[in-house]
This record gives C-alpha cells, sequence and structure tokens, in this order.
C-alpha cells in the first residue's frame, strides 16, 4: 500500500454513478415491485452501502477507512438517453453512491464499490426475468478533498456521451 502517514487528514468525498440496463418486462417488474426474490432497490441499496464498507476487503492495495458517510441512491429510468440502436435496452435502474470520510486519502475506491455491488444485486435479484441485463457506464464522477482538490467528469448528466475507450493495438 502506498504510505499515506505524513498526510494531513481532510474531508474527502466522492460520487460515483452506474447502471444496469434491462428489458421492458423486468424493468417493468422491478417498478411494480413484483421481482420473486424482493425489494430489488431496498436490496441494492442495502448492498451498496456493504460494497463501500467492504472495500479494502475486496481492492487488495485499498486502505481500511473510517466511512462518515455512505448514501447509495437507485431510480428506475425509462428511455435514459442511450443512442438507440435496434435491440438496445432503453429501461435502467440508474445508481449512484455518495461517500465520504475525514482521512488522508480519498473514498473514490470506495464509491466505485458501492455502485459495483449495488448493479451487481440488481443483477442478481433479476436474472430469473431477464437474461440480457446488462452492467453499465460506472466511473467517479466527482472528489473532493486531499492535495489535489475537487474533481469533476467532464461529462455531467445531460451532457455530451464520452466517446469509447480506443484499442490500443501493439506491433512487435
Amino acid at each position: 500500500m502506498v504510505d499515506v502517514g505524513g498526510k494531513s487528514p481532510t474531508l474527502r468525498t466522492a460520487r460515483a454513478r452506474g447502471r444496469v440496463l434491462m428489458d421492458r418486462e423486468t424493468f417493468d417488474l422491478v417498478r411494480q415491485d413484483r421481482i420473486k426474490k424482493g425489494n430489488v432497490l431496498t436490496v441494492a441499496q442495502i448492498a451498496g452501502i456493504q460494497g463501500a464498507k467492504s472495500c479494502s476487503q475486496l481492492i487488495p492495495l485499498c486502505h481500511p477507512l473510517s466511512l462518515t458517510k455512505v448514501a447509495v441512491d437507485l431510480a428506475l429510468v425509462s428511455d435514459s438517453g442511450r443512442a438507440a440502436a435496434a435491440a438496445a435496452p432503453s429501461h435502467a435502474v440508474e445508481i449512484e453512491a455518495h461517500v465520504s470520510c475525514e482521512g488522508k486519502t480519498g473514498v473514490e475506491m470506495e464509491a466505485l464499490a458501492a455502485v459495483s455491488a449495488a448493479a451487481l444485486a440488481v443483477f442478481d435479484m433479476c436474472k430469473a426475468a431477464g437474461k440480457g441485463m446488462v452492467i453499465d457506464d460506472i466511473r467517479v464522477v466527482e472528489k473532493t478533498g486531499g492535495k489535489s482538490g475537487t474533481w469533476r467528469a467532464p461529462c455531467q448528466p445531460g451532457g455530451a456521451a464520452a466517446p469509447p475507450p480506443q484499442t490500443l493495438k501493439v506491433e512487435e
């Protein structure tokens, strides 16, 4: 792990987002709270909180942190702004996590772990209803605190979509 012993504690925050895309039938079952395993959004919210709290146990070189806040919000969004391909789902569970602590290192990994765990819980809860779900677009959208200060992702809701990642070609 990186030595953070010489750093001064500051308020650290991070927000991360992601989503689970699904077909209309699965989306309707979630919206109507008719998934057989139970309430998808409540279980996913709890899974997200547990994910943030367990981050250092999952990521080998991640520092254990004393978190002061973990909030996980989920929303059902229809026609969530994706470029429409003929078979692309346009229904999603959108997830946002906000994590904070007073510490010597950032909480970006905890926010990402929260969103990831929540997305996995949605997938697990709904997999019997819809096999074609896609966990998508998990990313940090903001972080504050520390030496580098505040950072916000250049693409915010309502903005232009970021370009797809480039494939690197290795030539021998």
